[in-house]
């Protein structure tokens, strides 16, 4: 499906990136993943082998953004596919929430998307397909997401409007949103894996579905829309929550 094409996963070591890493790979796509950390990188890469192609990057520093798209060039030549897919999510209650915090949060989950694909979109081949990481929380009011929920609606116009802007050289831009995943984002410092288990629990009997979802059902929705399979949709949301949004 994804054959002879190279594609970059931005914040790729772990979770929904780390996944859509592996499927990538296994649809015979050359695979390139960022993160802050060398040594998370180093264990992605230990994971899915050889293949997989790893950077160090800070999505909120322009230069390392720019060292990033330098390094796929030198490497690859141009892209095929870009997945902004990092991000951060903590609650930010009205009351409580700090400029530090806001700072936090907007720096990597706004900023540092947008000037991801700015920095790419030079060596992005026409016909490239964007997919940007949104989330459920865009269309719902949840108390004590104020910054998160706003952040992922930024993300859900960018979709649109970055389609438009990068219509002459017929680059798709599309969203994947997905609901409460059972990622590493979502486990607290300390954490037992059966005080995870009963907050999985909890959690996932919220969603209409009744469980949380796994990160391979969010990349499945990312490889769909990284692939001709989706050459007809632009500036689209594929929402991928368990009903949560919708039910």
């Amino acid at each position: 499906m994804l054959n002879g094409k190279t594609a970059l996963i931005t914040g790729g070591n772990s979770g929904i990136g780390l996944a859509t890493a592996r499927l990538f790979l296994e649809h015979g796509a050359r695979v390139v993943i960022t993160g802050r950390d060398a040594a998370r990188l180093e264990i992605a890469r230990q994971e899915l082998g050889p293949e997989l192609h790893t950077l160090v990057c800070d999505v909120r520093s322009s230069e390392q953004l720019q060292n990033m798209a330098d390094a796929v060039r030198e490497r690859f030549g141009a892209l095929d596919i870009l997945f902004a897919n990092a991000g951060v999510a903590y609650g930010t209650p009205l009351a409580s929430t700090t400029e530090e915090q806001y700072d936090g949060l907007m720096d990597i989950n706004v900023k540092g998307l947008f000037f991801s694909v700015q920095a790419v979109e030079p060596i992005l081949r026409d016909g490239a397909s964007i997919i940007l990481n949104t989330s459920w929380l865009n269309q719902v009011g949840a108390p004590g997401r104020a910054l998160l929920s706003a952040s992922k609606a930024a993300v859900r116009s960018f979709a649109r409007t970055l389609s438009a802007e990068l219509l002459e050289r017929r680059i798709r831009v599309n969203a994947v949103s997905p609901g409460a995943i059972e990622t590493p984002i979502h486990r607290s410092p300390g954490q037992s894996e059966a005080e995870f288990r009963a907050y999985a629990e909890r959690v996932g009997k919220q969603a209409p579905i009744g469980r949380m979802g796994r990160p391979e059902e969010i990349a499945a929705a990312v490889l769909f829309l990284a692939s001709d399979a989706s050459s007809y949709m632009l500036g689209a949301e594929v929402v991928v929550d368990g009903g949560r949004a919708e039910l």
